[in-house]
Formats: C-alpha cells, structure tokens, sequence
C-alpha cells in the first residue's frame, strides 16, 4: 500500500470533497421542494411579522421591515443549515456509505460535501430572501464593504450550524429524528433580538436572549447592513460561531468514525 504524504492527503482531500458536493448540489438540484421549502418559510415569517405584527411592534425609530430583516436572514440560514441533518442521515440510512467505504475516497469528504453544499444553498436562499425584502420595503444602508461583511458573516453562522446538523444528524438513527434534533435550529432565533429588543422580554428571559449565540449574530447583521451600533457584537459573533463550528466539526468527525466502523 502506498503511503501518501500529508500534502498528498490533503489534496486528495479536497478533490474528493468537490467529487460529494457535486454529488450533494446534484440531488438539491433534483429535489425542487428543498429550495422551496428553505426559500418559503422565511418568506412566509417574514410577511407575517412585517404585515401582521409590524403594526404593534415599537423598535424605535426607523421602520419595522428593516429592523426584522437581518432576523429573517438568519432565521433563513438557521432553517437551511438545519436540512444537513436529514440529508445526511438519509444517507446513512439509506447504506450508501457503505458503498462509499469500499471506495477509494478519503472518509472526511462525505461531510465536508454535505456542509460545503448547506453553505452554498443557504447563501443563494438568503439572497432571495432579501431580493423579497427590498420588493416589500427593506432599505439597507451598507455600503459595497458592508455587504461583503454581511455575507462573511451569514456565511460564518451557516457553516457553524450546518457542522451541528451534520453531527446530530450522525447521532440520529434516521431522517425523521434527525428533523426533530433540529428543532433549536429554529427556536432560538425567537428568543432573541430578531423580532423585538430583547429589552422588552420579561425580566427572567432578558439574559438568556441577550446573552445567547443569535443576538451577536443578528446584532452585527443589524449594523452591517442598517448602519446601527455593532459595539462588540461582531466580536462574540465570531468566536460564538467559531466555537459552534468546532464543536459540530469534532463531533461530526467522531460519530461519522463510529458509525463507520468495521
């Protein structure tokens, strides 16, 4: 058996990484209602919020659409990077691993094609999402570098997650359980600044929603694309994301060995 050198590993790596993410964007491609259902919900909140409770909700100067929107955008990213889950318990179940093992391919591309694929997904949802926004009223003020920080940052909170979901989606024994494992995916960003300030919550709740992964997040969003004070949001947004990518990685990469093992 030849050994093959670190750098040789590493690019075979890689190659193999493209080989399953073309694989991955393949089957989204071939299964239309996955866009449609990560491009639909967020849509359907955001009309929701905007038209059904805009009216009632006090923000503070400035309209209630572009408060709302970064919400949405990582409300969006949250529900797309959740989908990595099935997906990838599907293939578990499914034994099409098994066929993968027997071939020469390095074992760590299978994950990363299926977190690679959830990056671009969501990033290509996301700027449908905010196409809707504008046609509904949302006016970002960011300039050219702003944007790209935007989009450094949905990029940065979809790769964290998307490591998550892959990782619960080893734990998971099949793909309807690796669906209700997501579930945070989808709470959390209730319970933080995305929809009001979380000054307004209940006294009880006011540190957990101020404290917890999301707001960062939607706080450096907010002040990248409306101009509002980020202050040391973008700071925790980064090592909360990076911490909750280490975490999914290492996980992932541990289950998959265990689930994979002779």
């Amino acid at each position: 058996m030849t050994t093959l050198s670190p750098a040789a590993r590493t690019l075979r790596a890689a190659v193999d990484s493209g080989t399953m993410l073309d694989r991955n964007i393949r089957h989204t491609l071939r299964s239309p209602d996955t866009m449609i259902m990560t491009i639909a919900l967020p849509v359907m909140i955001l009309l929701m919020f905007v038209y059904v409770f805009g009216g009632a909700m006090d923000v503070g100067p400035g309209s209630y659409i572009d408060y709302v929107v970064p919400g949405i955008i990582l409300l969006c990213a949250g529900f797309g990077a959740a989908m990595t889950a099935p997906a990838l318990a599907t293939d578990m179940h499914n034994g099409i691993i098994d066929r993968f093992r027997t071939m020469d391919i390095a074992r760590s591309a299978v994950l990363t094609g299926h977190v690679a694929e959830s990056v671009i997904r969501n990033l290509i949802t996301t700027g449908i999402v905010i196409g809707v926004a504008v046609v509904l009223g949302f006016r970002p003020t960011a300039d050219p570098l702003r944007w790209l920080g935007a989009i450094a940052v949905i990029a940065m909170f979809v790769l964290a997650l998307s490591w998550v979901a892959a990782a619960l989606g080893l734990l998971a024994r099949n793909p309807e359980a690796a669906n209700g494992f997501t579930f945070a995916f989808m709470f959390l960003p209730y319970v933080s600044s995305a929809f009001v300030p979380t000054e307004s919550m209940p006294s009880w709740l006011h540190p957990f929603a101020e404290h917890q992964p999301v707001t960062p997040v939607i706080e450096t969003m907010r002040g990248l694309l409306m101009g509002t004070p980020i202050g040391n949001s973008a700071v925790l947004a980064i090592i909360w994301c990076a911490v909750i990518a280490l975490a999914g990685y290492f996980s992932a990469r541990v289950l998959f060995r265990r689930r994979t093992m002779n």
